[in-house]
C-alpha cells in the first residue's frame, strides 16, 4: 500500500499522486523547482502540523489507488510525453496568455489606486509571460527535437549535448516557480477583495489556473521527462 512519511520528499509524492499537488498549493509547498526535500522538513519549517498534512496526503492515496485512467508517464515513451506538453501545457499558456494580460492591465488600471499590490502583481504577470513564451519556444525548436532524435538514436554525444540545455530550462522553471509564489502571496491565495467586480475575480481565476496548470507542466518535465533523459541507459 502506497504510504507517505515524514522523508517523502514533496515532487515524489506528486509524481504517485498528481491530485496531491491541490494539497501542496494550498499550504505552500514547492513540489516543482524544490521537490527534492523531505516533506517532514519543509513542514517544520513552515511551522505547519506534519501529521495532520500527511494524513490528508494518505487518506489521498489511499482513494488514487482505484482504478485510475490517468496515463503512467514514467512509462511512456519520449515522444509521447513530449506530445502531451505540447498538445496540453504549451497550447494552454498560447491561448491563455494573451487572454489573461488585458484582464491584470484592467483591474490595475480600474483599481490600482484602492489596490497598490496590484502594481507589482501586473510586473510579476508580464514579467512571467514574457518568460514563459521565451521558454516554451526554447523547448519547441531546440531541446524537444533534441530529445527526439536521442530517442531515436541515443548516443554519448547527444546526451552531453542535451545536458547544458535540460539544466538550463530548470533553472527557468525555478525562476517561474518564484515569480508564482509572489504573485500568490500578494493576492493572499488568490482571494478577491470584497465585493471585487466580476473581472475582477475572473483575473484571479486565471491566475490561479495558469499557477496549477504551470505547476503540473514543470513538474511533468523536472521529475520524469528531464531526469529519464539525463538517466538514460
Amino acid at each position: 500500500m502506497l504510504r507517505f512519511d515524514r522523508a517523502t520528499h514533496t515532487g515524489e509524492i506528486v509524481i504517485q499522486v498528481p491530485q496531491a499537488s491541490s494539497i501542496l498549493k494550498k499550504y505552500r509547498i514547492d513540489f516543482c523547482c524544490g521537490g527534492n526535500r523531505p516533506i517532514g522538513q519543509v513542514l517544520d519549517e513552515k511551522n505547519l502540523n506534519s501529521e495532520d498534512i500527511l494524513e490528508q496526503l494518505n487518506t489521498l492515496a489511499l482513494v488514487s489507488q482505484a482504478p485510475q485512467e490517468d496515463k503512467d508517464w514514467t512509462q511512456a515513451s519520449y515522444h509521447e510525453t513530449i506530445n502531451h506538453i505540447l498538445q496540453t501545457h504549451h497550447t494552454y499558456l498560447s491561448q491563455q496568455l494573451p487572454e489573461i494580460s488585458p484582464y491584470v492591465t484592467k483591474i490595475l488600471r480600474v483599481h490600482g489606486s484602492d489596490r497598490p499590490e496590484l502594481e507589482e502583481l501586473h510586473t510579476l504577470f508580464h514579467k512571467l509571460k514574457k518568460e514563459l513564451e521565451d521558454h516554451t519556444k526554447k523547448e519547441e525548436e531546440l531541446i524537444f527535437p533534441a530529445i527526439l532524435e536521442y530517442e531515436s538514436s541515443p548516443t554519448p554525444e547527444r546526451l552531453a549535448k542535451l545536458r547544458d540545455g535540460i539544466y538550463e530550462l530548470e533553472n527557468e522553471h525555478e525562476g517561474a516557480g518564484h515569480i508564482l509564489f509572489r504573485m500568490r502571496e500578494i493576492t493572499k491565495d488568490y482571494t478577491p477583495p470584497e465585493g471585487a467586480c466580476m473581472t475582477y475575480q475572473l483575473t484571479f481565476k486565471k491566475l490561479e489556473e495558469l499557477e496549477t496548470d504551470t505547476f503540473a507542466h514543470v513538474h511533468l518535465e523536472n521529475y520524469i521527462l528531464f531526469p529519464r533523459v539525463l538517466n538514460a541507459k
